[in-house]
């Protein structure tokens, strides 16, 4: 059986994704579903002067400061009528209506949404993740993730597994990396696969496209991977502190004639950090092309003109192969999928060129 591979060091432990997870305590989204609400306070010539939140903070004691700033700051408080948008200033004497937009489920909510399933039992689901989904719910991403599709398929069998903001997710691939990704549809499977995936006992093979070449047919980089100091969303190799991080690749093709311009390179994960391929490669300096955070620097121009006529705009990295022991039946298992056609697309102009 044939799959994608789970994403590069994009695949995270649950430690490296909750910083992903948005904050809902004393939020309203956290009640569930509702309707809009309208609090207002009216404010006596002897109550003004100080700070307007501070002094609302009071009237509207049901909210947290923190709330209470962003409401104002988004337009929702009005003073007589008149939009105010900074808590900052001094409070004058009226009457201040508060908007509180009708607030939504916190928890994913189920979606009927295409999934490419590769293998399914009462135990495990295996998908073929496409471009642009993201595994689970996060700031800026509600919906429309593998997470509300696999609650609408599954039904109450994944409900709460592995917590309510991630149930089944034992690991991830990036929103815009492609390929093979597994979820748990009971508890002992999820322990099962939590396991494998902490021994390293998971096969997993990436196809990637970079900038230029490495010098050898094959290699390994060992480093310890970490938050950045400088920008804490973003990965990088450290000196000091951070996690062990191995990737072994092998040169599969080469594009250019007289200089190598692009390479197609086979990824295997021995650990699996945040974004670990994508850092890894970058750091070697033969970043993934079109990688939008770590690529820095220009691909050669023939290179850059095949991703603009393609439109390629993505990382070019592809989760190829998963392959482990079934947790409850033994059973060995490896999946394969083929790289998706966008990359495919630009694999096939790259050719021409030499």
């Amino acid at each position: 059986m044939d799959a994608p591979e789970d994403n590069d060091a994009d695949e995270i432990s649950f430690d490296d994704i909750d910083e992903d997870i948005e904050d809902v305590t004393d939020r309203d989204s956290a009640k569930g579903e509702g309707e809009v609400q309208i609090l207002t306070a009216t404010l006596a010539a002897d109550e003004a002067g100080d700070r307007l939140d501070r002094v609302l903070a009071v009237h509207f004691d049901t909210l947290s400061r923190a709330r209470l700033q962003a409401l104002i700051s988004q337009g929702h408080l009005t003073l007589d009528g008149t939009p105010l948008a900074d808590g900052k200033h001094k409070a004058r004497p009226g009457v201040y209506s508060l908007t509180l937009p009708a607030p939504v489920s916190a928890l994913p909510q189920p979606q009927n949404l295409d999934l490419d399933i590769l293998f399914e039992d009462a135990h495990l689901i295996i998908v073929n993740k496409p471009v642009g989904m993201a595994a689970h719910p996060a700031p800026g991403t509600k919906d429309g993730t593998l997470v509300n599709a696999l609650l609408y398929h599954c039904g109450n069998s994944l409900s709460g597994i592995g917590g309510v903001l991630r149930p089944g997710i034992v690991h991830r691939l990036d929103k815009d990396t492609s390929g093979v990704l597994v979820a748990a549809k009971s508890d002992a499977a999820h322990r099962g696969l939590s396991v494998l995936f902490a021994r390293h006992d998971i096969d997993r093979e990436y196809r990637a496209l970079v900038r230029g070449a490495p010098k050898t047919m094959t290699g390994t980089i060992k480093t310890q991977l970490g938050r950045s100091h400088h920008d804490r969303k973003k990965m990088a190799v450290l000196r000091h502190g951070g996690r062990e991080a191995i990737t072994h690749y092998q040169l599969e093709e080469v594009y250019g004639t007289l200089r190598p311009v692009a390479a197609l390179l086979s990824c295997r994960l021995e650990t699996g950090r945040t974004h670990q391929i994508r850092v890894h490669m970058a750091h070697k300096g033969f970043p993934c092309l079109g990688d939008p955070v770590y690529g820095s620097g220009a691909p050669a121009r023939e290179v850059q003109t095949i991703l603009d006529e393609t439109g390629f705009d993505r990382q070019a990295l592809h989760a190829a192969v998963l392959g482990f022991v079934h947790p409850i039946t033994g059973e060995k298992l490896r999946f394969r999928a083929p790289v998706p056609d966008d990359m495919a697309e630009v694999i096939e102009a790259l050719r021409d060129l030499g």
